[in-house]
């Protein structure tokens, strides 16, 4: 079971809003991953499974919170939609950029992202 953190980071800060919209850009970004390890490192995608479940059951918690300021399941399932695939291109730059540096600069890139969302989660 995890234990969310709200405010434990700039971006979760402030509004409900702006923590729904967190949590659904770290469900889209833990799907990306995970769909990525499928086909690299299939051991991984479990734990990322696991915790991509702990948003999943987070959103669910503050659907009835969010619909009452106004975010609909539609914009949710549009910013989970959107982190997805920016975080499968840089998961494909990474592993098949033409360049050192750009694989680089998205591995990097990836990985700050995904921080973020896992410094969102304890347990």
């Amino acid at each position: 079971m995890a234990v969310v953190m709200l405010m434990s980071t700039p971006a979760a800060s402030g509004s409900l809003s702006g923590q729904v919209r967190m949590f659904a850009t770290c469900t889209g970004r833990l799907s990306a991953l995970m769909e990525h390890q499928w086909m690299f490192d299939g051991a991984a995608s479990e734990a990322t499974e696991a915790r991509r479940a702990g948003f999943l059951d987070i959103l669910d918690a503050v659907r009835d919170q969010a619909e009452a300021e106004g975010i609909n399941g539609s914009t949710l399932l549009s910013w989970r939609i959107d982190a997805k695939m920016a975080q499968a291109e840089l998961l494909q730059r990474a592993t098949f950029a033409r360049t050192p540096r750009e694989k680089r600069m998205a591995e990097v890139t990836s990985q700050q992202l995904l921080t973020q969302c896992a410094s969102l989660l304890v347990g």
